[in-house]
């Protein structure tokens, strides 16, 4: 399994590494860029998407502000239904409990489905010390898990791998013919996961959302494992942040609207299940169900009420998939298991300031993580709080000819902001001088320089690239349209 432990501050070590790598940068730009994508044309197809964030956005706002009794009426109708709830207040005694339910099943092996909190208390490694085999069933977690690494995205945890990369592990881990066939990569990984679900009595999931009016536990995926992972063992065990819980079964309509479409650009995934309780006479599934409410920081990031807002977050990776620095650096850089935008703002609430300190600056502050979030969340202006809270506990020691050259660049800046004249003059120049150079396209026609000759500029793309400036400039369309 991965490395343990929280290494937030390697970040620029880890960045500089990736940005070096162009296999890596080739699997995040092409992955990013189509989920990106995939998400435009799905909003674009839904009636009123605005009013639908806002709604769920207003939705988590009631959540976070009343959570103890949303918290207490989820686990009354879990308990209702037959079930048995279990509070954790940190990853290790959600750890524990886990291991209690597991030896009290008489269980050795787990099949567990796609889970973030299940990587952000290091389960694996909690029930292989006891001697318990944990089996990823979704196929990007396993193949995370037989390569020895943290996911490298919400939603897509392999996204770092190519089929090259996938076919060699298969061949080395698994023992099979070397193909790069999608479909026949996935027939290897499935062969060896049938045993495994045959054989282990208990089965463990994540939770997207946790309804309180109801006591279910709704899961959202494409592969059809965690559904098997929840059914096939006598025992299910369900970890859930305390931050999924939604007030109404009527409410996750409005969810299941967003969800697909910000995370994958689908409609409505797969598979959605909405586990009530153990299974009824007549019915298929397990014997057991145990739901174990997980805090491990949730509630220090509830006591911000400036930060609480980081808590409504659902999980799509939209922000991941439209941020300029996590499409450059990729997902192992942070150093946890939330990355991008959404990583930079709850690893520093969940594991302290003092070990991810540099990740609020691991931002341009561009706003496009706001844009695109379905929820709303205001991104940017969370990190600049987290960084003002960073430099006030743990001050940074900036490097002298750091903040000399930066002095310098703003004292040109506010010059140039003084005399429009020169300001025209220096788009002009830039104007004319990226028709010079070569330039490639991003969907929506958008043209990017990778390489700006001449120093200072040539250090802006070492490790990003340069948009090419509108052909006509702002002043000139303004002058067109309203003079």
């Amino acid at each position: 399994m991965s490395e343990s432990g929280v290494h937030s501050a390697a970040i620029h070590e880890r960045a500089h590494t990736a940005i070096g790598d162009a296999h890596l940068q080739e699997a995040y730009r092409s992955s990013t860029l189509r989920l990106y994508s995939h998400r435009l044309e799905a909003i674009g197809q839904v009636p009123g998407f605005e009013p639908l964030r806002q709604r769920a956005r207003e939705l988590k706002r009631e959540v976070m502000n009343h959570l103890d009794y949303y918290l207490a009426q989820f686990a009354d109708n879990v308990e209702r239904q037959g079930g048995k709830v279990h509070w954790a207040r940190t990853g290790t005694e959600a750890c524990d409990i886990v291991k209690q339910i597991v030896k009290a099943a008489g269980a050795r092996e787990v099949v567990k489905g796609k889970s973030m909190v299940g990587e952000e208390i290091e389960l694996n490694h909690a029930l292989e010390a006891d001697g318990i085999e944990a089996i990823e069933s979704d196929l990007g977690e396993m193949i995370v898990q037989l390569s020895g690494e943290r996911p490298a995205h919400i939603v897509a945890p392999a996204m770092h791998k190519t089929r090259h990369d996938v076919s060699d592990l298969f061949s080395e881990k698994l023992h099979s013919e070397r193909t790069e066939d999608p479909e026949q990569l996935t027939a290897i990984a499935r062969k060896a996961l049938r045993a495994k679900f045959a054989k282990a009595g208990v089965g463990m999931s994540g939770a997207n959302f946790a309804v309180a009016e109801t006591g279910s536990v709704v899961t959202i995926e494409n592969e059809g494992n965690i559904r098997f992972s929840t059914t096939a063992p006598h025992v299910h065990i369900a970890l859930v942040g305390i931050e999924k819980i939604i007030p109404r079964f009527d409410d996750l309509g409005v969810f299941l609207r967003l969800l697909g479409r910000s995370a994958t650009g689908q409609k409505l995934t797969s598979y959605t299940s909405i586990l009530t309780g153990p299974r009824r006479p007549g019915e298929d599934g397990p014997d057991e169900m145990h739901v174990v409410l997980i805090d491990n920081g949730r509630t220090g990031a509830l006591a911000d009420e400036k930060m609480r807002e980081a808590l409504y977050c659902i999980r799509c990776g939209a922000c991941l998939n439209t941020c300029p620095v996590y499409r450059k650096i990729g997902g192992h850089a942070y150093g946890w298991v939330y990355s991008g935008p959404i990583g930079a703002l709850v690893t520093p609430q969940f594991v302290g300031l003092n070990q991810a300190r540099e990740l609020p600056f691991a931002s341009s502050l561009c706003g496009a993580c706001r844009e695109v979030c379905p929820v709303k969340i205001n991104i940017p202006d969370l990190l600049l709080h987290l960084r003002g809270q960073a430099q006030a506990r743990v001050p940074a020691e900036p490097h002298l000819g750091e903040v000399l050259s930066e002095g310098k660049g703003m004292r040109l800046w506010a010059w140039a902001m003084k005399h429009p004249w020169v300001y025209s003059l220096g788009g002009a120049a830039t104007r004319f001088g990226t028709r010079l150079l070569p330039t490639a396209d991003e969907s929506g026609g958008r043209k990017w320089v990778s390489r700006l000759p001449f120093f200072p500029f040539s250090n802006w793309t070492l490790g990003r690239d340069f948009p090419v400036p509108d052909p006509v400039p702002f002043r000139k369309r303004w002058e067109k349209q309203f003079r």
